[in-house]
């Protein structure tokens, strides 16, 4: 990256908000680890949807019709393009990692450290598996990085989580 900033420090989210609209609020444990995948998200990221490499842009997700709409805007609110991506496709990766999580945290209680391990390890697993389908769902309209894509992927998990 030189001095001064070069195209690819434009290429990023600088703002990322959920349509309250169709995504709704919910309880407090909830909101926060919303705004922990927000922050995570925003803190680090590449983003650039094709056809436009002059960002940084805003990110609104929503849903609409069992899609999950990207509502990609300018930072002054100006829409660039929205695309609107099926949930199907990811619904099946989604329920297994809940499924990943819920048996990490129940065996940091009672497992050994070993047996703690396998199953984080195939947590990471199976992220990598939804943000890999996420790159791939996404090839064409917007390009992202691996660390986006998983950031972008524990979001749309997050907004799966009813706590």
């Amino acid at each position: 990256m030189s001095a001064g900033g070069s195209a690819s420090t434009t290429r990023h989210l600088v703002k990322v908000t959920l349509d309250e609209a169709s995504i709704g609020r919910s309880n407090p444990d909830v909101e926060h680890e919303r705004s922990v995948a927000i922050y995570d998200l925003l803190e680090e990221n590449y983003f650039l949807p094709t056809g436009h490499d002059d960002g940084p842009f805003e990110l609104i997700l929503a849903i609409v019709d069992k899609r999950l709409v990207f509502d990609i805007r300018r930072p002054n609110g100006t829409p660039i393009i929205a695309y609107h991506l099926s949930l199907t496709p990811l619904r099946r990766v989604v329920k297994d990692y809940f499924m990943i999580c819920d048996s990490y945290y129940q065996a940091i209680k009672t497992a050994s450290p070993n047996q703690i391990e396998a199953i984080d390890m195939g947590r990471r697993a199976t992220h990598n598996e939804g943000s890999e389908l996420l790159m791939e769902r996404l090839r064409g309209k917007i390009d992202l990085d691996a660390d986006t894509a998983r950031r972008l992927f524990t979001l749309i998990c997050v907004l799966h989580w009813k706590g």
